[in-house]
């Protein structure tokens, strides 16, 4: 099925929907060149087929039958192997309307070219040997980026940081298979305690590089995912104004009258390379109406459901008892105490807040005071203080993440094995399932199925 596929020549609107500068349509496959011929005329007269890999023509769409011309184009040409699909490629920039791009799909699909199904001209690069199945899932990982930090990590491993250490893993252990394999095929030459030493020290050492991805883990999917945080607080407390000095614009209603956020409001803010999904939460804590009622609901659904809650608390007044409820309403959350106003007269005890926090922030939300200590403070408790490596290897899929632990533990295990002297036979088929888990990871083995479920996550033009 799947080379069957790769028979066909694909196309696919590369660029988003909507009205835009520019709309490419991109042609990937044998007949690419041939099908571009048919419905381009470049202004020179020279023919697709005359066209030098990696060089831009300007000419015009036009349809083969009466040559009506249906949009002023940009069209390049890159020869295979040397493409992103390792076929030969076509991309037409024509205007970036609707109806434009529409059109010059349409007329791409009448002359001969297949609609690619989601993330086909990647799958196709990974199928043609250009990038390993780890280095595809970057991709996605690149698009559907969020932050700089986690754009930086979807580039690392798009260039082979990942891959590379795990190829590196996969022949340390892969040596150690190979001399117990000849010791199976030929017993008689018995490996010696020197050289099951070395064995040993070896599967050791990949075992050790194995852990120290996993450790990356956490990080990783940070990275990539994100945390949710929410900011709940009295009314009036400041909770609009605190989700504006992060965000740095005004996104919430704030005004002197309490209650005036009656739902919850999220945005996606950049802390320190993290993706942080932030929510401001109504700060209404005794409904008056059935509208209110429901937004209490949720805002405790949303703390449940958070990875750190900012408790604020208003400095200018006097600690309450409805201060009390939101300590014991997050009781059993990871949360950090923020005093807010700290530009007025402070009335609250800040030794009531202490007493139940580990850390307490003192800002001004609507002076932009101490907004950098807070995030810093939210980055310290997200990475539990450990600092970054400037360029770390980070494993963030969690798809990875299962099968580099399957690896790790099947290496322990044939160390166990090795000092309880197991037969050489069972040591060597747990590093040989070890291997194939890594061998998951790269691609070098695979089903139909997965790469279905991994692709089908993609757009259609990539």
């Amino acid at each position: 099925m799947i080379k069957d596929g790769l028979l066909d020549t694909i196309a696919a609107v590369a660029t988003s929907c909507g009205v835009a500068g520019i709309g490419i349509v991109r042609i990937s496959g044998k007949d690419a060149l041939a099908i571009a011929g048919r419905i381009f005329v470049s202004r020179d007269k020279t023919g697709v087929f005359d066209f030098k890999t990696y060089t831009l023509h300007y000419g015009w769409i036009v349809r083969p039958g009466d040559k009506t011309i249906v949009d002023e184009v940009l069209l390049g040409l890159m020869r295979a192997p040397r493409s992103y699909t390792r076929e030969d490629v076509v991309e037409i920039n024509c205007h970036g309307g609707i109806v434009a791009v529409r059109a010059v799909l349409e007329l791409v699909l009448e002359n001969g070219c297949r609609l690619a199904d989601p993330g086909e001209f990647t799958k196709r690069a990974f199928l043609n040997g250009r990038i390993d199945l780890s280095q595809a899932e970057a991709v996605l990982d690149i698009i559907r980026a969020k932050t700089d930090g986690a754009l930086k990590l979807g580039s690392e491993q798009l260039r082979g940081a990942l891959s590379s250490q795990l190829r590196k893993i996969r022949k340390i252990i892969l040596d150690q298979l190979v001399v117990l394999e000849a010791n199976i095929d030929f017993p008689e030459e018995e490996i010696g305690s020197a050289d099951l030493k070395v064995i040993r020290k070896r599967l050791e050492e990949g075992g050790l590089l194995l852990k120290e991805l996993l450790d990356s883990s956490a990080q990783g999917r940070i990275m990539r995912e994100g945390i949710s945080v929410v900011i709940c607080g009295k009314p009036n407390a400041g909770k609009s104004s605190l989700l504006n000095a992060l965000l740095k614009q005004e996104r919430s209603i704030v005004t002197a009258v309490a209650g005036t956020t009656r739902d919850t409001i999220e945005e996606i803010i950049d802390i320190k390379g993290i993706p942080v999904r932030i929510v401001d939460t109504a700060g209404i804590l005794e409904p008056r109406d059935l509208v209110e009622k429901k937004a209490i609901q949720r805002a405790k659904r949303y703390i449940d459901l958070a990875d750190l809650v900012i408790v604020l608390f208003d400095g200018s007044r006097a600690f309450s008892c409805d201060d009390q409820l939101l300590i014991k309403r997050v009781k059993n959350k990871l949360a950090l105490a923020v005093i807010n106003k700290i530009d007025l007269r402070q009335k609250i005890k800040e030794a009531r807040i202490r007493e139940n926090f580990k850390q307490t922030i003192r800002i001004s939300a609507k002076k932009m005071r101490n907004i950098k200590l807070l995030e810093e403070a939210i980055a310290q408790i997200v990475y539990k203080g450990h600092v970054i490596p400037a360029e770390p290897i980070l494993v963030s899929n969690i798809r990875h993440i299962e099968k580099i632990k399957k690896a790790q533990k099947l290496i322990a295990e044939s160390l166990s094995s090795l000092d309880n002297k197991v037969s050489i036979e069972f040591i060597s088929q747990d590093i040989k399932d070890a291997i194939g888990y890594l061998d998951d990871i790269l691609g070098r083995r695979f089903s139909e199925d997965l790469l279905d479920k991994i692709f089908s996550r993609f757009c259609i033009g990539k």
